[in-house]
């Protein structure tokens, strides 16, 4: 299976990531990507950059190094409703939303009140993609996860950082395994990311690679495979938004 894009991706701005936008370009032109997400954190992450920097993204090329570029967000949901820490008016502008649960963002629950968050999360129509659910620092239920991710056909990531050989991340494994057979079962889409915050480690998508193949889900539910795939998928999503999307009153 070719793999041609990678939407997880940090840079300097991040505040705990160590290249440019334009080193990870060239990173993934080398490997051979086509598209290539820029989703730096939310403000709420402590070190991340402040809204100024996602209200100037459009200055970033469409394209570097032959690879397109999507500038956006891994925004960061901060309660048990779901909400995250960009506001509408910056949503709005992103050509990628992806969402998450961090530490020092949320403020952990039961299990029953993180499930609810990712998946409020989860309809929240400026939402993209969701990432590492596997990680076990709030505990989920992944089940539900899977199911909903294809009930709302939101594509939920296999992340690739979850599964390395790091020490302290064998519950996020086994998490990520587990989570995996239910998107095999419930037939939802899925995005892998390599969630990099080095040059390096861009388009790095081996370990999330194994892991859906030994799941057994299947080549048509996952993106990575086609731009077009998940270009189409966004432009969709921009067309429900206009749809469904409830302006906030005090937004001009």
């Amino acid at each position: 299976m070719e793999l041609l894009v990678d939407l997880h991706t940090h840079t300097i701005s991040s505040g705990h990531a160590y290249s440019t936008i334009t080193e990870n370009a060239l990173a993934a032109s080398r490997r051979g990507l086509k598209l290539l997400g820029m989703t730096d954190h939310g403000p709420s992450m402590p070190g991340a950059p402040d809204l100024y920097h996602f209200g100037n993204l459009s200055i970033i090329p469409g394209e570097i190094f032959g690879v397109k570029i999507l500038p956006g967000v891994e925004a960061n949901i901060v309660n048990f409703e779901g909400e995250l820490d960009i506001p509408f008016n910056y949503l709005v502008q992103m050509k990628l939303v992806l969402v998450g649960l961090h530490e020092f963002c949320y403020p952990g629950g039961t299990t029953e009140q993180n499930t609810r968050a990712y998946i409020k999360a989860m309809e929240n129509s400026y939402t993209d993609m969701m990432v590492h659910p596997g990680r076990p620092d709030f505990q989920m239920d992944l089940e539900q996860i899977a199911y909903a991710s294809a009930q709302l056909n939101i594509p939920v990531e296999v992340n690739n950082s979850s599964l390395s050989t790091i020490e302290g991340k064998e519950g996020a494994r086994v998490n990520c395994r587990c989570f995996a057979k239910y998107m095999a079962k419930y037939k939802g889409p899925v995005i892998l990311g390599s969630d990099a915050h080095f040059w390096d480690r861009v388009g790095e998508l081996s370990d999330a690679l194994d892991v859906i193949h030994e799941a057994g889900i299947a080549e048509h539910q996952i993106l990575n495979t086609s731009p077009e795939r998940v270009l189409d998928y966004l432009a969709m999503r921009r067309k429900q938004r206009l749809r469904t999307a409830k302006v906030p009153l005090n937004i001009a």
